[in-house]
């Protein structure tokens, strides 16, 4: 087990969604100093000599930094998804290994495993299809760093591991229309329904396609116990054990905002992968288990509302 109370630490994407709440957890539950923690902001890891100067004298690198957002952007922006993924997790590895950093940990995505996974999703279909298309280079890009970091371990002797986090939600989470994932989206489209009074919403897609979701704070969690007590090659789904339709998820959130106007369903538009929902078993192996109720969350997520 890891005391990192002992150990320098660079969390990349520190003041994103869910950085703030992995340093939180890092300052308050654990007792890290802030000394201790390197959180920088004005560094851009898609430059190499960034990534050098972010590792030195560092114990433990958190790689949560990523360009990221729902199906518009994936469909909008995929080569941008794909470089600046690939070579922000791929120079900073290099760099870290260069630098006799003690520790990776690398955050991948659910967006790695194939479109038709069979459910649960288990860490050993990893390989056994392609991504869904709108969100496959995204995924591919996020999806080497297991292979880097894997490939570092056999032949270097280089310790890193690979998390694939559920679809997150909560408190602060990123409202904007062009890049937001979908619980995120559906509240800010019930805001905006409800200030501006309109009997409906606009919702993409069928409805039909289902999805899990994490709770951020769990997640910080999660990736902190990886942290301490994790330091195998192989990659290990972060999650609940929930799955929902999205047509449910949006009268859920509806009956949560008190909004009772008419849904509207744009078929035109894509579901996205048809299901998701992960097998968490093998998490347990260093005691996590998601703790929030998923309609509790909401009810926080909703009343910390931030546009």
């Amino acid at each position: 087990m890891t005391n990192l109370k002992e150990k320098k630490i660079l969390v990349t994407g520190a003041h994103g969604f869910l950085g703030g709440y992995l340093v939180k957890n890092l300052l308050e539950k654990r007792g890290v100093s802030r000394e201790n923690l390197s959180l920088p902001s004005d560094l851009d890891f898609r430059k190499l000599e960034d990534c050098q100067k972010a590792v030195k004298d560092i114990d433990i690198v958190i790689h949560l930094a990523a360009k990221v957002g729902g199906i518009g952007l994936n469909k909008e922006k995929p080569g941008e998804l794909f470089y600046d993924n690939a070579i922000m997790g791929i120079q900073l590895m290099e760099s870290a290994r260069l630098a006799g950093v003690e520790k990776v940990v690398a955050i991948g995505t659910v967006c790695c495993y194939p479109k038709f996974t069979e459910v649960p999703f288990k860490e050993e279909d990893l390989w056994n299809g392609y991504p869904e298309e709108t969100n496959a280079p995204y995924g591919l890009a996020k999806k080497m760093l297991l292979v880097q970091g894997q490939a570092y371990r056999d032949q270097y002797g280089f310790n890193s591991i690979f998390l694939l986090p559920l679809n997150l939600y909560g408190p602060n989470d990123n409202y904007d229309p062009k890049s937001s994932h979908v619980i995120s989206a559906i509240i800010r489209k019930i805001y905006e329904a409800k200030r501006d009074g309109l009997s409906y919403i606009d919702v993409w897609g069928t409805g039909e396609a289902t999805r899990g979701f994490l709770y951020v704070e769990d997640a910080a969690e999660g990736i902190l116990l990886a942290t301490e007590a994790y330091d195998k090659g192989d990659p290990v789904n972060l999650g609940s054990d929930m799955e929902i339709s999205i047509k449910d998820l949006v009268k859920l959130i509806c009956k949560l905002m008190n909004f009772q106007g008419e849904i509207r369903w744009d078929s035109s538009k894509p579901d996205g992968q048809p299901r998701r929902k992960l097998d968490i078993s093998k998490a347990l192996e260093f005691g996590f288990k998601a703790e929030t109720n998923f309609e509790e969350g909401l009810k926080k997520t909703i009343s910390c509302l931030n546009i």
